[in-house]
């Protein structure tokens, strides 16, 4: 990134921080009026006086330039508290793995495993639309060419020097392309996951 062609993410951090300076300095907010009016901007400081010509030392070898941190989002917790209380309405998803299961016999946990897996793909599969990442097959050799999305593709295995690679598939991945949760009333308390049952 150079200070003539800012990177997009540089441009961010360069609009947000020059938004809250606007505010707060109405000095800087006129003189970057001016700018936008095409006349020049006011400077707090005289112009630097040029120096004379020097040859210039050896650049160092070139190193990245630090990203900036990125910009952390608050996810809320109501459509995660209302899937697990789907998971436990049509699969006792919670009664499960709460259950403590040492006294019990392989058999009798698979058979639990088995109910607990009908419903826990029952709910998936009426509210999410998932589909693989990757289409090919496991086992599958691929290339990835330079600027594949790091999101959707984990690399693993001896992983050295740059794009392209060339690896086979072990696992497709999953995406959700439709989420189709129930829609929800103010008053509904999304903490509650299972009410306690009261039989009379």
């Amino acid at each position: 990134m150079t200070d003539s062609n800012p990177s997009f993410l540089g441009r961010i951090s360069l609009a947000v921080s020059t938004f809250f300076r606007i505010l707060g300095d109405g000095e800087f907010a006129a003189g970057v009026l001016r700018l936008r009016q095409g006349g020049a901007a006011a400077s707090a400081a005289p112009a630097p006086v040029k120096a004379p010509v020097t040859a210039p030392p050896p650049a160092p070898a070139a190193q990245p330039s630090p990203q900036p941190a990125p910009v952390l989002k608050e996810a809320s917790p109501d459509a995660a508290l209302q899937l697990l209380g789907l998971l436990q309405r049509d699969a006792r998803f919670i009664d499960f793995v709460e259950e403590d299961i040492k006294s019990y016999s392989d058999a009798d946990i698979g058979a639990a495993a088995r109910l607990v897996h009908d419903g826990c793909r029952a709910t998936l599969r009426e509210h999410f639309t998932i589909r693989p990442v990757r289409e090919e097959a496991e086992g599958s050799r691929v290339t990835l060419a330079e600027g594949f999305d790091a999101a959707s593709i984990r690399l693993t295995g001896n992983v050295v020097g740059r794009a392209p690679f060339n690896g086979s598939i072990s696992h497709r991945g999953w995406q959700v392309v439709e989420v189709r949760l129930p829609k929800l009333a103010d008053s509904h308390n999304a903490k509650v996951i299972a009410p306690a049952e009261v039989e009379l």
